[in-house]
């Protein structure tokens, strides 16, 4: 097992190194341009343009992007957030370099272009053709968002050291002046190149610190770890009494939160709307890669409130994402026809699908209700927002209330980005987002009429999947997008701005959906997500682009047997679904009369109103379901009935008869030496824990935790830590333990806290002995005492066990013995069945190693808040100083 003190192992204990590096290079290559450009008065063009926003999008774009996903994995809020906003930034900007290059290659390009692509001095205006003009608006539009939330990163970064203010710093001036220089002189490309100059020095350094730190193990080098100013000074900590406690518990904090990074995403794609409906954009060919690579990164946002359990803020940002796609490509074909066929502008007139965003904004505005008064005022200014797109408004009016309405979200969710960032950092409410506006009793009260009397297994098994709500606002809206299709069958040329709707949100977005699944270890779920991928992009090609195209009859009868195909496995997803609840029953059902209508379509024989009905009632039951399935996940409870299974004793009876490995019951006696057993011949078991579900392996037996890595596809430089019974279990081996550090154990132990302490021959006599090396770093070693009878009698059998958390490696925890059972149960030797656990979340691991210089460090915030964890040291500290 390679250590973390080897050098790999630093890009991933301290992402930031890739992060500041990426953004160095990334700026170096804009400088090398700039310089050039000042000297030769002639800006790049062609392939060194494309070069150019080729390693923009590797550098800048997927390697920041990289940084920014091991920071979340990292618990680091800021990194996490500036590393992913900024992959998007570099992102564009390199496929706005790309654009110009490709443009200035086409021979069929105005020769103007050549003259508008050269700057002259200060005092010569620059010719500007219309295509060029475009695509500097275009570039503005995108750079404006980002000089405001860079400029926000800078600020925040200063509470938490005082390197990356300097980073974040020069990007935003640097940001300020390449804006400047789309529509100016070379001197602003030249103040440019210099800023840029600066964020390759700072990033170095900041680099060099990182990395010295993480090979070193101590902060060799100055800038980290000492803030500009203590983020305390900008406020009051209020009580906090604003978030549901419901919600609260559903949020793993395992991963950096990553509510800041769905509104920095809220914050660029509406103000390029903004532009470009105010009319400073004459078109939108450039806008729609920005907002989409902005879209791709808040799925990430989607995609880590999953990790955490946090099932309203998986949907909101998931769907926001969608959104922005789908008007974004509207927007961008609707440009395009506007310009080929005039008589296309009133054809946006009778479209349907935008409705359904009208509707399910609505629904997250109800599931807000339990948050704050910033989340409430954020998802009616989202209402608003989509209110303002229903084509049915007049085209006169259409741009300026939707541009309006832009400008008033990108306000809303510039202040979101802010105070989301300030108060992850601070793990207080230091800026104001409001109380909770509606308290948990009252909307529990509302919705009691409706309460299921299932049993609390059931409603486990059905409600934890967090992406169920976003599942179903994907299939409601390309079902309501494609009955647009029907309404105007009869006119091609309205089906452009429908394939947007319907292939973005029914396959697109929905293959995301499907692997939110997968992470959340819903086979079934994953299953009937992938098929009906294949469906919308099957209804997209033949209904859509198949009339555009013409296809023969020949190829229209190809489909025929895959619609037919279709209408097979679909039976046997309404079969499974009847083991669900009868919504899914109810979905399917439905969605196998649609896929007859396609049947009927391929032979020609479609009744389009049959079809229009089915969509329609195939919309509605999404939209139900999405709002039943995000209210039952942030209250954890039945609030809204999604209606039994139909078959439910015989699934049990059949998952009794395929178990893929031994299971014992926890409450026996018997069951504790089965896995004892398994444990001491070299076997790997999922054990409960005070916390979460582990796997286990036994000390004596290193093969075994090695095995662990592979079960769980663990990074080799992620060390694992040791299980024990008790604090007189360690305090017999006799460690070379300070007073302060025995006093604090004995505080925290048994419970949801793990120390982190120095390594040393006492590991021998507590009964590691062999696995000395394999638990641990070279220097250090992380104990656990659970507060769990169960694990603790275990480790009395078995002795001290190497525990990791029983999931995919950076996969959602296992909360109950079933979803071990299903991720791991094929690779592990037994599990020991304990049902639901107590936490959702791991445990707090808590670095001691300076504890005798008065410090600890938190090193990840688990089940026991931080706060506790410090006061408790506090206390300690002062009874034995």
């Amino acid at each position: 097992m390679a250590s973390i003190d080897g050098f790999p192992a630093s890009f991933y204990s301290e992402p930031g190194v890739l992060g500041m590096l990426s953004n160095g290079i990334s700026a170096f290559l804009v400088l090398l341009q700039n310089f050039g450009t000042a000297h030769t008065g002639v800006a790049p063009q062609g392939v060194e343009n494309i070069l150019a926003g080729v390693h923009l999008i590797l550098i800048g774009g997927l390697c920041q992007l990289v940084a920014g996903l091991l920071s979340f994995r990292k618990y680091d809020h800021l990194s996490a957030t500036a590393f992913v906003g900024y992959a998007a930034l570099w992102g564009s900007f390199g496929a706005t370099r790309i654009y110009f290059g490709a443009l200035s290659m086409n021979s069929t390009m105005p020769q103007t272009m050549t003259a508008n692509m050269t700057l002259s001095n200060d005092t010569t205006e620059i010719p500007v053709c219309y295509l060029c003009r475009s695509l500097r608006e275009s570039a503005i539009a995108g750079l404006v968002p980002y000089i405001l939330l860079s400029s926000v990163l800078a600020f925040c970064s200063a509470t938490v050291n005082y390197i990356m203010p300097f980073v974040f710093g020069a990007i935003t001036a640097t940001l300020i002046f390449e804006a400047v220089g789309l529509v100016s002189g070379s001197w602003s490309l030249v103040v440019s190149g210099v800023l840029e100059l600066l964020i390759l020095m700072f990033a170095i350094y900041g680099s060099a610190a990182l990395l010295v730190k993480g090979l070193t193990q101590r902060l060799a080098l100055k800038g980290f770890g000492t803030p500009l100013f203590n983020v305390l000074l900008l406020g009051t900590p209020s009580s906090a009494k604003n978030q549901s406690p419901g919600a609260e518990k559903k949020k793993n904090t395992k991963y950096a939160e990553p509510m800041a990074l769905g509104y920095l995403c809220d914050t660029v794609a509406p103000f390029i709307f903004a532009f470009y409906s105010f009319g400073f954009m004459t078109s939108f060919g450039l806008g729609v890669a920005w907002v989409s690579i902005n879209s791709a990164a808040q799925l990430f946002s989607s995609y880590y409130s999953h990790l955490r359990q946090d099932g309203y803020h998986t949907t909101k940002f998931g769907f926001h994402a969608t959104y922005w796609l789908i008007k974004a490509w509207e927007e961008f074909l609707a440009s395009v026809l506007i310009v080929e066929d005039a008589n296309v502008t009133s054809g946006r007139n009778p479209m349907v699908g935008d409705w359904f965003f009208v509707v399910a904004a609505l629904v997250l505005c109800v599931g807000s209700l339990s948050m704050d008064v910033l989340e409430l005022v954020h998802n009616i200014l989202f209402l608003l927002l989509t209110i303002s797109t229903i084509p049915q408004i007049p085209l006169t009016d259409y741009y300026i209330f939707f541009g309006v309405a832009c400008s008033i979200f990108t306000a809303a969710s510039l202040y979101g980005t802010f105070s989301r960032l300030i108060n992850t950092i601070a793990e207080k409410l230091l800026i104001p987002v409001g109380p909770q506006p509606v308290s948990t009793a009252q909307l529990k009260r509302v919705f009691n009429w409706s309460r299921s009397t299932e049993t609390k297994e059931e409603l486990t098994i059905q409600t934890d999947q967090a992406s169920d709500a976003l599942f179903y606002l994907v299939n409601g809206v390309a079902a309501l997008s494609a009955l647009h299709a029907s309404v105007n069958s009869t006119n091609p040329s309205f089906l452009h701005l429908t394939i947007p709707g319907v292939l973005i949100s029914g396959a697109i977005i929905q293959a995301y959906v499907s692997r939110l699944k997968v992470t959340g270890a819903s086979q079934f779920g994953s299953v009937i997500s992938s098929l009906y991928v294949a469906v919308w992009a099957t209804w997209t090609w033949f209904r859509f682009a198949g009339q555009l195209l013409q296809l023969s009859n020949e190829v229209a009868y190809d489909f025929t047997a895959g619609a037919i195909a279709f209408l097979v496995i679909n039976g046997f997803v309404i079969f499974s679904a009847t083991y669900r609840n009868l919504v899914l029953v109810f979905l399917t059902a439905t969605m196998e009369m649609i896929l007859v209508c396609l049947l009927l379509s391929t032979l020609q024989q479609l009744p389009y109103q049959l079809e229009m009905a089915m969509l329609a009632i195939f919309s509605i039951i999404c939209l139900y379901g999405a709002m039943a399935s995000l209210l039952n996940g942030i209250f954890a409870q039945r609030l809204l009935p999604l209606g039994p299974a139909l078959f439910k004793e015989q699934i049990k009876q059949d998952r009794q008869q395929e178990l893929p490995c031994p299971l014992a019951n926890s409450k026996l006696t018997s069951g504790l030496f089965k896995i004892a057993a398994i444990l001491e011949k070299g076997g790997v078991c999922g054990i409960p824990t005070d916390t979460v579900y582990a796997l286990a392996a036994s000390c004596k037996n290193p093969q075994a935790i090695e095995n662990i890595y592979n079960i769980k596809d663990r990074p080799a430089e992620k060390p694992i830590c040791i299980c024990i019974s008790s604090v007189k279990q360690l305090a017999e081996a006799k460690p070379p333990f300070s007073p302060l550090l025995w006093e604090f154990m004995r505080n925290v132990y048994p419970g949801g806290i793990s120390c982190i302490v120095s390594k040393g021959d006492w590991l021998l006599r507590l009964g590691v002995g062999p696995a000395f090396d394999r638990v641990g770093t070279r220097d250090s070693i992380m104990i656990r005492v659970p507060d769990h009878t169960v694990t603790c009698h275990l480790c009395d059998i078995t002795g001290p066990l190497a525990i990791t958390s029983a999931n995919p490696s950076g996969e959602a925890d296992s909360t109950h013995h079933n979803m071990v059972i299903d991720r791991l149960g094929h690779k592990i030797q037994g599990v020991l069945c304990d049902g639901e656990t107590n936490e959702v979340v791991a445990s707090t691991v808590v670095n001691c190693l300076s504890i005798d210089e008065g410090t600890i460090t938190i090193v990840r915030e688990g089940c026991v808040p931080a706060v506790q964890v410090r006061e408790i040291f506090d206390r300690v500290k002062g009874t034995t100083a």
